[in-house]
């Protein structure tokens, strides 16, 4: 085998590699992508749980004297 041949060999292993490597990069940017999106979805449903309660605590009712004062 030729150097040159050797060259374009070892070129298509590293090209073939990186292919892999970039393949899963892929996947894993797609999983935690998704991890994300739950988290940033269970952050807004808590901040709308937060909202709610605060809003209900807010319209309590005024303390008031006793009747018996």
């Amino acid at each position: 085998m030729s150097e040159e041949e050797n060259r374009i060999m070892r070129l298509e292993e590293m090209l073939a590699h990186q292919g892999r490597v970039i393949e899963e990069l892929s996947e894993q940017l797609a999983s935690q992508w998704k991890v994300v999106e739950q988290t940033r979805a269970k952050l807004d449903r808590l901040t709308e749980r937060f909202l709610a309660l605060e809003e209900q605590s807010l319209d309590a009712p005024a303390i008031t004297r006793p009747p018996h004062y």
